[in-house]
Parts: C-alpha cells; sequence; structure tokens
C-alpha cells in the first residue's frame, strides 16, 4: 500500500488531498509514523523526528495523531478484498503482504502485468487506496520489485531480466542488509547487489557471520525458494509510549506503566489468547534500556493480575534515572488459561494502587497509549480528533483554543468539507468513532 497511513487519512479526510501530511506523534519527542508523498517531497520520511520533518516540510505541512483502529479495518478490508483471488497471503504488515497465485506458474510477464492490474483495481474498488505491485520468481525480486513499483504502480521482473535490473541497485535494497551490514560490505568495496553476488561465498559468512550471511548471498544471486505461507501467530503483544518530558517520580511511573499495560491487555483480548510472561521495558535519557520480565506459574487473561505483574517490577526513577520511554508486553502466549488459587497474592504490589485509566484509542499499537494520569492535559478537542454534530454529521478538529473549537465536517464520500466553528463548551458537538469518517 502506498503511503499507507497517509493515505487513509487523505481518503477519508478530502480536504487533505495534494498536500503534505504528517501523521505521528505530536510532542516534542514524537516521531513520523507515516508521510504522504507530498511530505515525501521535502525529505520528509517514517521513523524521522516529528519536529525534523515539520521543519522540512514547512509551514503547509498537516500534522495528524495516528488512527490506529481506523488503519487496522482499512488494512481488513484490503486483504479481505485480495484474499478472494489469493486464498493464501503471507502478511508481513498492516500494508504489506506476498501472494502467490498458482495460476501464475509458468506465465508470461505480459500474463503477470494483467494480473497485477486486477489486484490494483480490487483493491482500489473496495477501499478507494492505492497499491503498489511487484512481482517476481521470488520474494526478494518481488520485494525490491514492489519498491520500484512506487508510487502507484505495477514492477514485473521475469527470471531473464532480473540480474540486468537488481545488480546495479544498491546492496542496501536487498532485503536483510540494514545499515551495520551495508557499513561494513561498502568498507570493502562492495556497494551494490551484484558486487555482492559476485563476492566468494566463503568472504561474505566472514562478513556478514556463517548463521545470515549465506543466505543473505544465494538472495543476491537470485535463489529464492522460500514459500509463500501464512504467518505464524505472534509470539507477544505489546504497547509503549514515549514521553514528552521525563518521568522523574515513582507516582508517575505507576501511572505510565499501568497505562501500557492497559493498551497492552486490550491487544492481548483481540488475539484470543492468554499470557504467562509480563515484560517491561524502560528506556532512561539517556537512551539505554532496562528491561525486566516475570513469568507466571499459569497463563492468564485476567487484566489485574497481568497489570499488577508488571508494576511489581517498577524501578524507582531516583534510584534508576528519569525514563523517557515505558512499554509493557505480554508473551509466553497460550490457549489454554486457568485461574489463581491465591489471586490476592498475585495483585500484591506494595504502594500501588489501580487507579481508573482510558484506553488508547488506537488499541492496534499505532496510536499512542494514553500518557500518565500525572501529566494528564485536557485534549476533549485535540486536532485530528473524530467529531460529530446532528446537524452537520461528521467531522474532524482543524484547530482549537481560545474558548472555540474549528471542524471539518467531510468523510471518505462527501469530497471537500466545509469548516465550521464552536464555542468548546457547544453541547452539540460531540467526540465521534473514527469508522464515521469511512461513511
Amino acid at each position: 500500500m502506498d503511503a499507507f497511513f497517509a493515505s487513509v487519512e487523505q481518503l477519508t479526510r478530502p480536504t487533505l488531498r495534494g498536500r503534505p501530511v504528517l501523521v505521528g506523534g505530536l510532542g516534542g519527542r514524537g516521531v513520523v509514523a507515516g508521510a504522504s508523498y507530498e511530505a515525501r517531497v521535502f525529505g520528509a520520511r517514517s521513523a524521522m523526528p516529528m519536529h525534523q520533518a515539520r521543519r522540512l516540510v514547512g509551514p503547509g505541512a498537516v500534522v495528524l495523531p495516528p488512527r490506529g483502529r481506523l488503519y487496522g479495518m482499512l488494512s481488513k478490508s484490503v486483504f479481505d478484498a485480495l484474499r478472494g483471488p489469493m486464498p493464501v497471503l503471507e502478511q508481513l504488515s498492516m500494508d504489506e503482504a506476498f501472494g502467490e497465485p498458482t495460476e501464475l506458474a509458468g506465465a508470461d510477464a505480459a500474463a503477470v502485468q494483467r494480473y497485477c492490474e486486477g489486484l490494483r483495481a480490487l483493491v482500489l474498488g473496495e477501499t478507494g487506496l492505492v497499491a503498489s505491485i511487484g512481482a517476481g520468481s521470488g520474494k526478494q525480486v518481488a520485494k525490491i520489485a514492489s519498491g520500484l513499483a512506487k508510487p502507484d504502480g505495477i514492477t514485473v521482473i521475469s527470471p531473464d531480466e532480473q540480474h540486468a535490473v537488481l545488480d546495479e541497485l544498491p546492496v542496501r535494497k536487498l532485503w536483510g542488509i540494514g545499515p551495520v551490514a551495508e557499513e561494513k560490505l561498502k568498507r570493502l568495496g562492495i556497494e551494490t547487489i551484484g558486487g555482492f553476488a559476485r563476492t566468494p561465498e566463503s568472504e561474505v559468512a566472514s562478513i556478514l557471520g556463517t548463521t545470515i550471511g549465506p543466505g543473505l548471498h544465494r538472495l543476491a544471486q537470485g535463489i529464492d525458494n522460500r514459500p509463500v505461507a501464512e504467518r505464524a501467530e505472534s509470539k507477544q503483544v505489546s504497547a509503549e509510549t514515549t514521553f514528552a518530558t521525563d518521568i522523574v517520580t515513582m507516582a508517575e511511573l505507576r501511572g505510565a506503566v499501568e497505562s501500557s499495560a492497559a493498551s497492552a491487555f486490550v491487544r492481548l483480548q483481540k488475539d484470543g489468547r492468554a499470557a504467562r510472561t509480563v515484560v517491561l521495558k524502560l528506556k532512561k535519557s539517556d537512551m539505554s534500556i532496562v528491561t525486566r520480565s516475570v513469568t507466571l506459574p499459569y497463563a492468564t487473561l485476567d487484566r489485574q493480575i497481568l497489570v499488577a505483574a508488571a508494576q511489581r517490577q517498577v524501578i524507582d526513577p531516583i534510584e534508576l534515572g528519569p525514563v523517557r520511554l515505558v512499554g509493557v508486553g505480554f508473551a509466553g502466549l497460550s490457549t489454554v488459561r486457568q485461574g489463581s488459587l491465591f489471586p490476592e497474592l498475585d495483585l500484591d504490589v506494595p504502594g500501588y494502587q489501580e487507579s481508573k485509566i482510558t484506553e488508547a484509542a488506537g488499541d492496534d499499537g499505532l496510536s499512542e497509549p494514553v500518557p500518565a494520569p500525572a501529566r494528564a492535559i485536557d485534549t476533549r478537542w485535540h486536532p485530528g480528533l473524530d467529531v460529530a454534530h446532528p446537524d452537520f454529521g461528521h467531522g474532524w478538529v482543524q484547530g482549537a483554543g481560545h474558548g472555540v473549537v474549528t471542524v471539518r465536517f467531510e468523510t471518505r464520500t462527501t469530497g471537500p468539507g466545509k469548516a465550521r466553528t464552536f464555542k468548546e463548551d457547544d453541547g452539540q458537538l460531540e467526540p465521534a468513532d473514527v469508522e464515521g469518517s469511512l461513511a
């Protein structure tokens, strides 16, 4: 899918079409989760600090918080549609997957091109979103081809031409070569996929290790017999938040742990399995990471027990140092679960009492969990929030402050909508479900 998060925003908020959209964290430490192609022209990209992306794009940038649940809904629509012609999909993420249609075995490039055009039309018709498709003799070639196809295109690399196309590409284009491996290879003068393929396998093994080196070397040579198969169930569900200012007190940290644990628990419920291991991740202000875990004697789906297990691992920031990121994960997932014989012992965390929290809107891992209560800010009408009005329908907040809220009323099917301004305490304006923007 092309610029998936930003494209969903432009689809459901037509005023944003053609404009540079940045999706991600809005705080001082926020990062870009997605950038439209209009924003990428300026150099903005995913995983870049948001402040840097905003500086590159300039005053025309539209910055929005992620709407994780909406992305999940449209992702499901995309892959449900694709599973019609391709029952088996190996989904890599919510916006990318491999398919291996049996009817294309032995087909020529023209037939593959026509098939891909049909898939793109199917996705566009079902969702209104644009997909780019790459096709080749194996996963590696198809993956590279999909990158070459973007934006809004199809690239078919036949076996006869794959070396001509791939050999001159930077070695970093090889799926599995990261920045560290790229730098090691560059120091030895290996900068292209072709150069890597021509390097003796023994030398590759000495550079990248005997575990992954030979495998990557075969892929560079075009040898890729890995089948397309449904991905195995996830081994862990987790949630984490980076805070705009460091956490320095125990009370704040407990609130942050509870919030992250609650968001992770929502995902655990959706997964349908119980968890036995609870992992706490704390990133300090110096960027070092402390990870602690505890394994329960049984797998459980009891929220109180799991949250309490996370709380038992908390380290006082006075002892640990300031904390900038808090994450909680549930592992040891199992369909077998049981209750505790002594739940009061499982819940015993000195100095900790469970407080009422609000679940994060994005319960699929894309939106940031609700901050610790000690740092909560009244953001009822924050920019990007979905709202509804009985007279004007569904809309989203463009701006708020000084006692007023400006709302753009539009959805996927309305075309660009009109902006209207209300008083903050207008009783008819209410927060709304993100699903309303698909109407």
